[in-house]
This record gives structure tokens, sequence and C-alpha cells, in this order.
């Protein structure tokens, strides 16, 4: 197992929980893995987050569909309840956010059925992620919206380590400042790797899986 310390913000209910240690993802190698699972599933936090993300956005931004990816649904259902009840716009014709998960191909393209695709076509689409480290996920998503005719409204995360994906900002509760030190790697040039230090865990959206 490996442990996991608890970060709180004042104006965020649902701790950051993280964990120090030699890590590898799809993408990278990374010095701090920070765990989502709670936010993700209990919701009181994932409420938490939502009121958290809620004072990033003015009532001129507009949004008709939030894109859920790493399993961020519950959150991303909490948000839209947020931004409705904070006056955000919705210009499609029920007046209501669409709330909607990726499917992914066999190349880990992300690709929407017959029965989405009219909630991604002329919409704003907010991506949410749980937590962006090199930002190689949230350009895929926005890749996606934009092949699919949707327009981006915006990307946000419980936690970043980018401030932009793609010239587009990044809204999130926790940000690098909250972790300093955190670093991402590519795995060619880990400081971890060349040191002969093993891998703590592999990691992803779903958790982690200790080696």
């Amino acid at each position: 197992m490996i442990q996991l310390m608890e970060l709180e913000k004042t104006n965020c209910a649902a701790p950051l929980r993280y964990a120090r240690g030699h890590f590898a993802t799809n993408h990278s190698h990374i010095n701090c893995y920070v765990d989502i699972t709670y936010q993700k599933t209990r919701l009181s936090e994932a409420k938490a987050v939502a009121k958290g993300l809620m004072p990033h956005f003015n009532t001129s931004a507009i949004v008709d569909t939030i894109l859920c990816l790493d399993g961020t649904a519950v959150i991303g259902t909490c948000l839209a309840e947020e931004l409705t009840k904070g006056g955000i716009m919705s210009i499609n014709s029920h007046k209501s956010i669409y709330v909607v998960e990726p499917e992914y191909n066999a190349n880990s393209q992300i690709i929407f059925r017959d029965n989405i695709k009219a909630m991604i076509k002329g919409k704003h689409v907010l991506v949410l992620m749980a937590s962006i480290t090199t930002g190689f996920t949230a350009k895929r998503s926005i890749e996606a919206i934009g092949y699919y005719g949707g327009f981006l409204s915006g990307v946000a995360a419980l936690y970043s380590a980018v401030e932009e994906v793609g010239n587009y900002p990044v809204v999130s509760v926790y940000s690098l400042a909250d972790l300093p030190g955190y670093a991402s790697y590519d795995y060619r040039e880990c400081p971890f790797c060349k040191q002969g230090q093993p891998i703590d865990a592999l990691v992803n959206s779903f958790g982690y899986s200790v080696l």
C-alpha cells in the first residue's frame, strides 16, 4: 500500500489525497499520485468539488453539455446542478445541461454514438476531469469535441498541474501551487529510473496498483 496524505482548502470540503513516490501513468512518470476515489464516488465530496469549481465560472458562460472523463459523472451531475442554480446559460432546446461520458475505440480515441452525437454537435461542451497532469488526455477530448461539431466551453478538474491545455485555460480546485515539487517526466528522462529507483505503483484514472 502507498501512504496517502490529505490536503485541505478552506473553499472546498473535499480534501486532496496524494502520495509522494515514483509512479507510472500511460503517458509519463510522476513523483506524486493524486487519488480522486472518494470525490468521484462519495456524494458529499462530489458536491463539495462542484461548489469549489463554481466560483471559476461567470454568468456569461454557456454550458450545454458536461463531458465527464476519468469517471467523474457524479461530480459532473453535481456541477450541472450548481451551474444551473448559478444562472449559467444553456442554449439547447431543453434548457438543461447534458451529462455524458466518453466511449473509446480500439485506438483509445473518443467516440460518440449516434444517440449521443446530438448532445455534442452544435453544443457548448465543458470537459471535466479528475486530474490533469500532462494535458494529453484533455487535448484528445478537445479534438473529439471539435471533430463531432461541438464548441469547447472550458476545461475543469479537481486537480491540475497545468494552467492551460491547447491555449485553453484550465480551472481547478487544487493546482500545482498546492503540491509544491510536483513533477511529470517522459519515461525516457525519468530521474528515478536513471537512479535505479523502482516504480511504487502503476496509476490511472481508476486508481493505483502497487508493484
